[in-house]
């Protein structure tokens, strides 16, 4: 996987790059969108470090983890002046807004998958114990026959 700051720093400079040459920021937008996307997993990085067990100190963990939201946020400030110097205020509040709905239609979308594969697990369990439950009840009446059938032989 490619590193997210190196996502950042191509995506930035060929954004920088197209508006120089005159593109509009719509046209630019696969590059905004992979700067975007980089930006939040520099940020998605920060919060699995603190969760993390990995084969650095404390301090180099953190260090690094404080480096990168930093990048993050820095890479995130120049992706917002570059939209408000080609569209403006409103430009900015209404892409937020639009990545907050996104946001939150994925995360809706995600927690309606898993809802959806624990019903699913629960409906397996539940068919699963029928079945056995099914077999024991068989299992008794074959030994309740036999005992019959035995008592009435002797």
């Amino acid at each position: 996987m490619i590193d997210p700051i190196s996502v950042c720093v191509a995506s930035y400079s060929a954004i920088k790059a197209g508006i120089a040459a005159g593109r509009e920021i719509q046209d630019l937008g696969s590059h905004i969108g992979k700067m975007w996307g980089a930006i939040d997993q520099l940020k998605k990085g920060h919060s699995k470090a603190k969760n993390s067990l990995l084969n650095m100190s404390v301090e180099e963990e953190a260090m690094q983890s404080f480096i990168n939201l930093k990048k993050a946020e820095d890479f995130e400030d120049s992706l917002r002046t570059i939209v408000l110097e080609t569209r403006g205020h409103n430009a900015w509040q209404e892409l937020i807004r639009i990545r907050t709905d996104i946001k939150k239609q994925r995360l809706e979308a995600e927690k309606e998958r898993l809802r959806k594969r624990d019903e699913l697990i629960e409906n397996i369990q539940k068919a699963v114990l029928v079945i056995i439950g099914l077999f024991a009840v068989c299992m008794v009446a074959a030994l309740f026959i036999i005992w019959w059938r035995r008592r009435q032989l002797a």
